[in-house]
């Protein structure tokens, strides 16, 4: 909704992961294990930089790990850092069905804790950070519009200025 508010392309990073390999992200992991998923995913990212000058680019929440990964999305993109209380969290990741990081763990909600603890300190690097907890994501969007930069904002005025 960002970015189509924005009239700039939104980038699944992990699509981006799952065409460079060709094949699936549980087959990449399967075949290739974490580390040969992290080597995607900085290729991955290199490229959508590369291809665009502007987009909104969702990434998997691991990347923050990756201090050269971070430490690019932070000197050539504009960081957003959307988080929800660890129960939302969760209720997420099943509704998606994206239960990697819980799976055949005996007390997920535990872990799951462990994990967001473990990445504050890297998420709170973002340029904004927004609760969405219990919130509608229009809402979220309508807060997002108003933190991004100038830059970015001005797109959203020039178009509305050429369908005038």
């Amino acid at each position: 909704m960002l970015a189509e508010a924005l009239d700039i392309p939104f980038v699944q990073l992990g699509g981006e992961i799952e065409q460079l390999a060709g094949m699936s992200t549980s087959e990449i992991f399967s075949l290739s294990g974490q580390i040969g998923y992290k080597r995607l995913e900085e290729k991955a990212l290199m490229r959508v930089l590369r291809r665009y000058d502007r987009c909104v680019v969702e990434t998997g929440g691991s990347i923050v790990m990756d201090a050269k990964l971070l430490n690019t999305l932070l000197t050539t993109c504009f960081v957003v850092w959307l988080y929800a209380r660890p129960e939302e969290y969760m209720q997420r990741l099943v509704a998606q069905g994206d239960v990697r990081p819980m799976e055949n763990q005996g007390d997920a909600m535990v872990d799951l804790r462990r994990i967001l603890a473990e990445r504050n300190e890297f998420y709170s690097r973002a340029h904004v950070s927004l609760d969405t907890s219990g919130r509608q994501i229009e809402d979220c969007v309508a807060d997002l519009l108003r933190s991004v930069p100038d830059g970015l904002r001005r797109s959203v005025k020039e178009r509305a200025n050429q369908e005038s």
